[in-house]
């Protein structure tokens, strides 16, 4: 990440930001990925009024770093041919690599092999879009009955449904009722999927997080709590995964 570090002092000792204007951003935003934190502000925006803002979200910025903190050796990076262990649908899985003329996968229960043509290495960005494609898939299959039932509990449904890599959230929905879920939840237990799409779902009844919110959270997933707390437990490590199988090399 390019750009200038600032540093805030926080509850638990100092808290490093990175500061960088978007030349097209209307308002500050703050972000926290795997990589750490990132301030992002207009043009012209004056240090004080983001010193401010950082100081406003202080407690908030504290608390997602601590969620998303990756062990310091985090998981290994993909290397072509080489098999690996990877997290899929909340179980350990071995991806493993297959000579093949066309690029395909196949699932195998506890093996995914990736059929690809030689050299693998020539193949990997093949390969990382075959994963890509083969996790959608599977997170589409899975969400298309609890989207069903969940519509139909709300009596009202979600204009459209978007899965791709998102930095730092699990999902949103924006102002055309459109529902966006990180492609990441492909790995992890159904259940914690299943919470984040009962979760955006929820919003189409009631956009903030007040009371009434959470009771209809809980109404349509009773003991969603375990779910979002494994999510903070375990998902700063499920983005490091996901980003090592899809994102190119550097």
């Amino acid at each position: 990440m390019t750009g200038e570090w600032l540093e805030l002092a926080g509850r638990g000792g100092t808290i490093k930001v990175l500061k960088a204007m978007h030349p097209r951003a209307r308002r500050l935003r703050l972000s926290v990925t795997p990589h750490g934190a990132r301030v992002s502000y207009p043009r012209g925006t004056h240090p004080a009024q983001i010193y401010a803002f950082l100081r406003e979200n202080s407690d908030w910025l504290e608390r997602k770093l601590s969620e998303m903190r990756v062990p310091r050796r985090g998981p290994p990076p993909l290397r072509a041919g080489l098999p690996t262990l990877i997290p899929l649908r909340g179980e350990s899985v071995e991806l493993t690599w297959w000579e093949s003329e066309y690029p395909r996968i196949e699932d195998r229960g506890s093996e995914l092999r990736l059929h690809l043509p030689r050299p693998f290495t020539m193949a990997m960005p093949a390969a990382r879009n075959l994963l890509a494609t083969f996790l959608e898939t599977r997170m589409r299959r899975d969400l298309s009955r609890w989207m069903a039932h969940a519509t139909e509990r709300l009596e009202v449904a979600p204009t459209g449904l978007r899965i791709k890599p998102l930095k730092s959230l699990w999902g949103s929905l924006d102002a055309r009722d459109r529902i966006t879920l990180d492609l990441a939840l492909a790995l992890a237990p159904p259940a914690a999927l299943r919470y984040v799409l009962v979760h955006e779902m929820s919003h189409l009844k009631v956009r903030s997080h007040a009371p009434r919110f959470w009771m209809r959270v809980g109404s349509l997933m009773p003991g969603y709590q375990e779910q979002r707390d494994w999510l903070r437990e375990h998902g700063a490590v499920l983005k490091a995964e996901m980003d090592r199988l899809i994102a190119p090399s550097p």
